[in-house]
């Protein structure tokens, strides 16, 4: 017996988005007539039957999404932000926002009252046991950002291929070391970060030390450029943008120069990056892309969810700017 067409067949036949045909059965007025009626065509053409529940979320009296960062002051939720309102206000739902504050406590607090209210929840960055997510994930849909958690639907950013490109960058260069300025031991993303760069020098002939943990913040980033400063490195990936930025003012502070005296390079291409002195070379995510992302899956009808097993991989790329440059030879 064949497969039932799913939302995605009919997507991929209509040349849309599964978002847009969930739309189109769900809320057409949202939808372009003539969308609309290629989308009903093509669900003709192949069989598919759209369902009496239109997402895939529990019934709960209200339209609201909830989404949990882990400090709202870093840049980098931004762009998660803005795309996954900006998707939930297109199907008509209003996104709750809970600050955890880089509290695993606060986090769980922000959970508990948020639950009884939303009919789905995205965690970002979560530092919650992934034993607590898979319970979370059986009373709620739940999407996990910048994490992979077993059994639960997640997306992710392609670290291995962002710290790689840095890595070549810096060989390119002529460094024959690197440091990774860590950030919250609690962290997934600093663990992987950290692990694809031990792989990625091996490969490369790079020598490559860890420092850390420090706070993922500006403050943090300084406190690292005193230990960067006194074993004389000459090149530092950090955990992300804020550490990164932190790293060369407290170099700045020092007397040392970025670059000519040490590199630097940070993580998720957000607005600071572009607005220090030097300008930041980073690894670039799509940021508003996850957070759009994230809403779609919630808003898909469950049984047209693909299984929970490997996460959803959205692409990385190298941004090159001032504050990476030539080995400067003793």
């Amino acid at each position: 017996m064949s497969t039932p067409p799913t939302i995605y067949d009919v997507a991929r036949a209509a040349g849309v988005a599964p978002s847009t045909v969930s739309r189109a059965f769900s809320r057409p007025g949202r939808v372009n007539a003539e969308t609309a009626q290629r989308i009903r065509e093509v669900a003709t053409e192949l069989g598919y039957r759209s369902r009496t529940r239109t997402t895939g979320l529990p019934p709960t009296g209200t339209r609201i999404l909830g989404l949990v960062v882990q400090d709202i002051t870093n840049p980098f939720y931004a762009e998660i932000i803005r795309g996954a309102e900006s998707a939930a206000a297109e199907a008509g739902f209003t996104l709750l926002l809970s600050d955890a504050e880089e509290s695993q406590r606060l986090e769980r607090e922000a959970i508990e009252r948020a639950m009884p209210a939303v009919q789905g929840l995205i965690l970002t960055s979560t530092r919650m046991p992934e034993a607590a997510i898979r319970v979370l994930s059986k009373q709620r849909p739940i999407v996990v950002l910048n994490r992979a958690v077993p059994d639960v639907h997640c997306i992710v950013t392609d670290t291995s291929r962002g710290v790689r490109r840095a890595a070549e960058h810096l060989r390119e260069l002529g460094h024959e070391s690197v440091t990774y300025v860590a950030g919250p031991s609690e962290s997934w993303a600093d663990g992987i970060r950290w692990s694809e760069l031990v792989a990625a020098a091996a490969e490369l002939g790079l020598r490559a030390r860890r420092v850390g943990p420090f706070a993922p913040t500006l403050e943090g980033g300084a406190y690292a450029a005193q230990e960067l400063a006194a074993d004389g490195d000459t090149a530092a990936l950090c955990y992300n943008d804020l550490v990164a930025v932190g790293v060369i003012r407290g170099l700045q502070r020092l007397g040392r120069s970025v670059p000519e005296d040490v590199s630097v390079i940070g993580f998720d291409n957000t607005l600071i990056a572009d607005l220090s002195w030097p300008s930041l070379t980073t690894v670039s995510a799509p940021l508003r892309l996850m957070g759009s992302a994230a809403v779609q899956t919630l808003l898909t009808p469950r049984e047209d969810w693909s299984p929970a097993g490997q996460p959803t991989v959205l692409p990385t790329r190298l941004v090159q700017r001032a504050s990476t440059g030539l080995r400067r030879r003793p």
